[in-house]
Protein backbone atom coordinates (compact mmCIF):
# COMPACT_ATOMS: atom_id res chain seq x y z
CA UNK A 1 0.00 0.00 0.00
CA UNK A 2 1.69 3.14 -1.30
CA UNK A 3 0.89 6.70 0.67
CA UNK A 4 -1.71 7.79 -1.66
CA UNK A 5 -3.56 4.66 -0.96
CA UNK A 6 -4.06 5.42 2.81
CA UNK A 7 -7.52 6.17 4.02
CA UNK A 8 -7.84 9.85 4.74
CA UNK A 9 -8.79 11.23 7.75
CA UNK A 10 -12.26 12.05 6.83
CA UNK A 11 -12.47 7.91 5.57
CA UNK A 12 -11.20 6.66 9.04
CA UNK A 13 -13.13 9.01 10.95
CA UNK A 14 -16.06 7.65 9.43
CA UNK A 15 -15.32 4.19 10.27
CA UNK A 16 -15.01 5.31 13.95
CA UNK A 17 -18.46 5.22 14.86
CA UNK A 18 -19.43 1.99 14.06
CA UNK A 19 -15.79 0.16 15.02
CA UNK A 20 -16.75 1.38 18.66
CA UNK A 21 -20.52 0.40 18.32
CA UNK A 22 -19.22 -3.61 16.96
CA UNK A 23 -16.83 -3.60 20.03
CA UNK A 24 -19.28 -4.29 21.99
CA UNK A 25 -20.00 -7.72 22.08
CA UNK A 26 -23.76 -7.76 22.96
CA UNK A 27 -24.40 -5.04 20.17
CA UNK A 28 -22.56 -7.40 18.04
CA UNK A 29 -24.44 -10.36 19.20
CA UNK A 30 -27.88 -8.13 18.52
CA UNK A 31 -26.50 -7.44 15.00
CA UNK A 32 -26.04 -11.15 14.00
CA UNK A 33 -29.15 -11.61 15.27
CA UNK A 34 -30.99 -9.14 13.64
CA UNK A 35 -29.42 -10.77 10.36
CA UNK A 36 -31.69 -13.89 10.92
CA UNK A 37 -34.58 -12.21 12.94
CA UNK A 38 -37.47 -15.07 12.53
CA UNK A 39 -33.98 -17.69 13.67
CA UNK A 40 -34.16 -15.76 16.74
CA UNK A 41 -37.07 -13.35 17.78
CA UNK A 42 -40.69 -14.47 18.20
CA UNK A 43 -43.00 -14.09 15.36
CA UNK A 44 -45.09 -10.43 15.60
CA UNK A 45 -48.13 -10.48 14.32
CA UNK A 46 -48.33 -7.06 13.40
CA UNK A 47 -45.11 -7.33 11.41
CA UNK A 48 -45.35 -9.67 8.29
CA UNK A 49 -41.54 -8.88 7.27
CA UNK A 50 -39.33 -8.73 10.24
CA UNK A 51 -36.31 -8.00 7.27
CA UNK A 52 -38.06 -5.22 6.24
CA UNK A 53 -39.45 -3.62 9.02
CA UNK A 54 -37.14 -5.43 11.59
CA UNK A 55 -37.50 -6.86 15.09
CA UNK A 56 -39.53 -4.94 18.42
CA UNK A 57 -37.18 -3.31 20.66
CA UNK A 58 -39.22 -5.26 23.34
CA UNK A 59 -37.84 -8.62 21.85
CA UNK A 60 -34.25 -7.64 22.03
CA UNK A 61 -34.75 -6.60 25.14
CA UNK A 62 -36.07 -9.95 26.53
CA UNK A 63 -33.42 -11.78 24.33
CA UNK A 64 -30.61 -9.92 25.61
CA UNK A 65 -31.63 -9.42 29.19
CA UNK A 66 -30.88 -6.40 29.99
CA UNK A 67 -32.48 -3.58 31.10
CA UNK A 68 -34.66 -1.75 28.70
CA UNK A 69 -32.69 1.09 29.12
CA UNK A 70 -29.31 -0.79 28.40
CA UNK A 71 -30.73 -1.71 24.79
CA UNK A 72 -32.45 1.46 23.87
CA UNK A 73 -28.72 2.87 24.41
CA UNK A 74 -27.17 0.23 22.55
CA UNK A 75 -29.39 0.18 19.48
CA UNK A 76 -29.01 4.17 19.43
CA UNK A 77 -25.52 3.62 19.09
CA UNK A 78 -25.86 0.82 16.17
CA UNK A 79 -28.38 3.63 14.50
CA UNK A 80 -25.74 6.31 14.69
CA UNK A 81 -23.25 3.64 13.36
CA UNK A 82 -25.35 3.37 10.65
CA UNK A 83 -25.66 -0.19 11.32
CA UNK A 84 -29.11 -0.73 11.63
CA UNK A 85 -32.44 1.70 10.67
CA UNK A 86 -34.94 1.81 13.00
CA UNK A 87 -39.01 2.43 12.11
CA UNK A 88 -42.25 2.94 14.15
CA UNK A 89 -44.64 0.59 14.78
CA UNK A 90 -47.44 1.67 16.81
CA UNK A 91 -46.06 2.72 19.53
CA UNK A 92 -42.93 0.50 19.52
CA UNK A 93 -39.59 1.01 17.76
CA UNK A 94 -38.43 -1.68 15.87
CA UNK A 95 -35.11 -2.05 14.08
CA UNK A 96 -33.28 -3.80 11.38
CA UNK A 97 -30.04 -4.35 9.30
CA UNK A 98 -29.29 -1.70 7.68
CA UNK A 99 -27.26 -3.91 4.97
CA UNK A 100 -26.27 -1.69 2.41
CA UNK A 101 -24.20 0.49 4.92
CA UNK A 102 -22.45 -2.54 6.39
CA UNK A 103 -22.10 -3.99 2.97
CA UNK A 104 -19.71 -0.64 2.41
CA UNK A 105 -18.09 -0.39 6.26
CA UNK A 106 -16.96 -4.49 4.82
CA UNK A 107 -15.90 -3.26 1.90
CA UNK A 108 -14.12 0.53 3.44
CA UNK A 109 -11.92 -1.84 5.60
CA UNK A 110 -10.79 -4.02 3.38
CA UNK A 111 -9.35 -1.26 1.48
CA UNK A 112 -7.93 0.07 4.10
CA UNK A 113 -6.47 -2.61 5.40
CA UNK A 114 -5.25 -3.93 2.35
CA UNK A 115 -5.52 -7.55 2.92
CA UNK A 116 -8.58 -9.76 5.14
CA UNK A 117 -6.49 -11.21 7.14
CA UNK A 118 -7.10 -10.84 10.56
CA UNK A 119 -10.85 -9.71 9.74
CA UNK A 120 -13.23 -12.50 10.04
CA UNK A 121 -14.98 -10.01 12.78
CA UNK A 122 -16.41 -9.06 8.91
CA UNK A 123 -18.04 -12.64 7.88
CA UNK A 124 -19.59 -12.50 11.01
CA UNK A 125 -20.82 -9.06 10.81
CA UNK A 126 -21.96 -9.22 6.86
Amino acid sequence: MTTHDLPTTGDLASLLEPLKALANPVRLQVLQWLRDPEDHFPVNPEVTDPRRVGVCVSHIQAKTGLAQSTVSAYMASLERAGLVRSTRVGKWTHYRRDEENIARLVEQLRAGVGNTEGLDLLETVS
